[in-house]
């Protein structure tokens, strides 16, 4: 497995453990006021889209770090002929608006920028983003790798930064268009139900009536809606 297909496996995985969502019971109060929700604000209030749209306004990085930071991530998350990069899933603006909704990544975010171009200069007489990429990438060899067995807080500010954008750079890919059609997540999609296998079926000594399975396993009905009689019996 290629670098770019671990770090694919490492997001699905994410995906996977992370939406697992609280349910609610359909018909009840909780649901209705979900539903009700859902088609006035689709999905943002109007006091989080008034946040957002404040944060917007702001701007934290001047002109010279966002270059910096753009060829840093693009670093991270190079494109190829293949895969898209950093750049074409707009990451930085997104590192922006993250660092602007937690004041906390700031001083982080650019006192690391500061810091390259800190050792930049003293290695090569020149700002991070004006160095030769092979010069770059020796720099961030630097930082790049730290033991997971130091404690966050006892690692150097340099390699903590990194691990910070890194770690945004994937994020912001990642929750994408482009980084979502690259791992092929489609959501949750309806699929196709055959019934239950056979060979269980047989195990257990049971076996589907011909009216039910016809009803309920018959994929050319599978777009109409069930209705039962007063009795609950079902007809279609």
């Amino acid at each position: 497995m290629d670098r770019r297909n671990s770090i694919k496996s490492i997001v699905l995985g994410s995906l996977a453990g992370g939406l697992a969502l609280k349910g609610c019971t359909p018909g009840t109060e909780e649901s209705a006021e979900i539903a009700k929700a859902a088609e006035v604000f689709y999905g943002r209030t109007p006091e989080e889209q008034q946040f957002d749209a404040e944060l917007q306004e702001e701007a934290f990085f001047n002109a010279h770090e966002l270059a910096t930071l753009t060829v840093l991530c693009d670093l991270i998350l190079p494109p190829g002929e293949q895969y898209k990069g950093a750049s074409d899933a707009d990451v930085v603006p997104f590192i922006e608006f993250m660092a602007k909704d937690l004041p906390e990544f700031q001083t982080d975010l650019r006192g690391g920028l500061m810091w390259l171009d800190h050792r930049s200069n003293f290695e090569y007489n020149l700002e991070f983003k004006a160095a030769t990429e092979e010069q770059q990438k020796a720099l961030l060899d630097q930082i790049a790798y730290y033991d997971p067995e130091t404690p966050e807080h006892e690692r150097p500010f340099e390699v903590n930064f990194f691990s910070l954008v890194r770690n945004l750079t994937l994020t912001g890919f990642y929750t994408s268009k482009v980084g979502i059609e690259e791992l092929g997540y489609k959501g949750n999609m309806p699929n196709v139900w055959n019934g239950v296998p056979e060979e269980v079926l047989q195990q257990h000594g049971v076996a589907y009536e011909e009216e039910w399975l016809a009803k309920c396993v018959d994929q050319s009905k599978r777009n109409i809606i069930a209705e039962w009689d007063e009795n609950g019996n079902l007809l279609t």
